[in-house]
């Protein structure tokens, strides 16, 4: 666990019992199960992360990783949670080892979940692409993009991080490993 505090994931929509303009806070796994993420969000805040803390030993981990892999997990709620928590951003950013994504975005819908609504909710489009600029060069060195949208490569190198397309579905152990072996082929490209 990166996160020793307790941070809640909240989302920003309309008042189904309001005027129309009025809008509020609902707790994501209210918005996500109850709700069937049919309600348009507005906005995602992670509630308690500007106080939170780094668990112990995490800011140390990131600095002598050889690798950081961001997964293809929901770049809002889950990885954006994280990176929220003062400190975990900046510890990426400054981490001397290459860090690689991998993009929860194939062909333009979510692998799974609902990434594309939330993503929408911060202002980013539902693309490979889009995704790793809404990281940004800052924090990755490589991104890896599914075969289906290797038309994503050049806009993602275009912003100054490498891009290879591959095919990034865990369809089997086999093609998990195979998926991890070319993350970190990319990373030792970058470290070169």
């Amino acid at each position: 666990m990166c996160i020793r505090d307790s941070v809640e994931t909240h989302v920003l929509i309309d008042d189904p019992e309001g005027d129309g303009t009025a809008r509020k806070a609902v707790h994501f796994q209210e918005y996500w199960v109850r709700m069937r993420a049919e309600v348009p969000a507005h906005a995602i805040v992670p509630v308690g992360a500007e106080q939170a803390k780094p668990a112990p030993g995490v800011l140390e981990a990131i600095a002598e990783a050889d690798v950081v892999l961001f997964p293809p997990s929901n770049p809002v709620v889950s990885v954006g949670t994280i990176l929220g928590v003062p400190g975990i951003r900046e510890a990426v950013a400054d981490a001397s080892a290459p860090v690689i994504g991998l993009s929860p975005i194939v062909g333009g819908a979510p692998v799974r979940g609902m990434a594309d609504k939330v993503l929408a909710a911060v202002g980013v489009e539902a693309t490979a692409a889009a995704v790793a600029r809404h990281y940004g060069s800052d924090l990755l060195d490589g991104w890896l993009v599914d075969s289906v949208d290797a038309d994503a490569v050049a806009e993602v190198e275009a912003a100054g991080i490498r891009c290879r397309a591959v095919p990034l579905m865990m369809t089997d152990v086999e093609a998990t490993a195979a998926m991890a072996r070319t993350a970190l082929a990319l990373a030792e490209e970058v470290r070169a």
